[in-house]
């Protein structure tokens, strides 16, 4: 059964399950291959609908293998998606809160997300309001890691 980190972006489902699993399988990664172009692009060129059916296609096909998956922060939008996640996987919500995401957000100049950029704090704080009650729902485990560093998140995990 897939171990799939859930959580809004910059709860760390990708160091935390690279922590878990170095082979594990970073579902974003995938779309874009997939896509063969980056996510940013594919939503410019084709729009959300076109993208959550893909996305929901990925995730179909990683809940068939017994590996650590990190999804994307919005995996839980769709309601396939939401289904697909409560009858096939075991998933760990990585819970924080808001304060702390959007100053990891701020901080990670490395990887700028087009959710970060396209938005207020405001309006990033009413899609993190709106996701949460979808993360519980699909979660088989809820772990709040605002206090916790990856290492104390892991260990908790294994």
């Amino acid at each position: 059964m897939a171990k799939v980190l859930l959580g809004f972006m910059g709860a760390g489902k990708s160091t935390i399950a690279r922590g878990l699993d170095p082979n594990y399988l970073d579902m974003d990664a995938l779309i874009e291959k997939r896509l063969g172009m980056s996510i940013t692009e594919f939503f410019a060129e084709k729009g959300e609908v076109a993208f959550r059916q893909v996305e929901s296609e990925v995730l179909a096909d990683l809940l068939q293998r017994d590996q650590v998956v990190s999804t994307g922060g919005g995996v839980v939008i769709s309601q396939r998606n939401r289904d697909l996640l409560k009858t096939n996987s075991d998933n760990i919500y990585l819970k924080a809160d808001f304060e702390i995401l959007y100053q990891r957000i701020s901080a990670d100049k490395d990887n700028q997300r087009p959710l970060f950029l396209n938005n207020s704090k405001e309006e990033l704080a009413a899609i993190f309001q709106e996701r949460q009650a979808w993360y519980e729902e699909v979660a088989s485990r809820v772990l709040d890691v605002t206090e916790l560093s990856p290492e104390e998140i892991i260990e908790e995990l294994r």
